[in-house]
């Protein structure tokens, strides 16, 4: 948020339990939290605990990328939403394929999270002022 200088203030971990759904911080870390006039950005790292199964746990997992996905939430306050998620995947030692958790943060065919999706379709966004919601 904007603070009386016009500078960018940090949002910290507190204030987005208080906004987001305690599953969001059982699979993720908060990284980052941002917002300037238009926007408020906030980005999550999964966290590193490989989905294991009896087969792969005896073996090595290695950490090894992270691919990043963005969505748009809920307007707040009358700015957009950027919810950046760094998904991990890890390496099984030996094997060619990546090791991924399956969660669930788009709504499907979207890139928008799946609570602002329903919202949408149920009110064509003429409810929530989002500019080009009577299509």
């Amino acid at each position: 948020m904007n603070g009386k200088n016009g500078t960018t203030v940090q949002l910290t971990k507190e204030v987005f339990e208080l906004i987001f759904p305690q599953d969001v911080f059982e699979w993720f870390d908060l990284k980052s939290g941002k917002s300037d006039g238009t926007t408020t950005r906030i980005t999550f790292a999964e966290k590193d605990i490989p989905p294991l199964t009896p087969e792969t746990q005896d073996k090595k997992i290695i950490a090894r990328k992270f691919h990043n996905i963005t969505i748009n939430d809920f307007p707040l306050r009358g700015k957009k939403v950027l919810l950046t998620f760094r998904r991990r995947y890890w390496k099984i030692e030996g094997k060619k394929e990546y090791l991924k958790r399956d969660i669930r943060l788009t709504f499907p065919g979207t890139q928008l999270e799946k609570k602002f999706a329903v919202f949408l379709k149920a009110h064509s966004g003429r409810a929530a002022g989002i500019p080009g919601g009577n299509r």
